[in-house]
């Protein structure tokens, strides 16, 4: 059997709020450490049914940055959600959600930034 490892390490600021992620794999193509300004982890507990996770961004993500990064998020989840049980229009749901979700944040934005 093979075993693989995911390696995430966070800095933190003196108010522990993250400056900086960076992670490796152990099966992948990139040779080095990895930067990132967020990530998602969830995991799922058979024993407890219940959903665990962590979210964490560095300070320097910006909301425009966020933005495309729920929105892409989102629309894995869906493809993964049709994979996993083949209800093709329930996945198209979830996709049309994660567009107007993220067409409504971005028009927030762009309202916001005018004034």
């Amino acid at each position: 059997m093979k075993q693989s490892s995911i390696q995430i390490d966070i800095t933190l600021d003196d108010n522990k709020i993250p400056e900086e992620i960076k992670w490796k794999a152990t099966d992948t193509s990139a040779e080095n450490t990895r930067k990132a300004k967020a990530f998602l982890l969830s995991l799922w507990d058979g024993q407890d049914k219940a959903a665990l996770r962590i979210d964490l961004w560095t300070k320097d993500m910006m909301v425009d940055e966020m933005e495309d990064f729920f929105y892409q998020t989102l629309v894995t989840m869906a493809d993964t959600y049709e994979k996993a049980t083949q209800y093709k229009d329930l996945a198209l749901e979830i996709k049309t959600f994660a567009s107007s979700l993220f067409n409504k944040s971005r028009a927030r934005q762009l309202k916001d930034n005018k004034i």
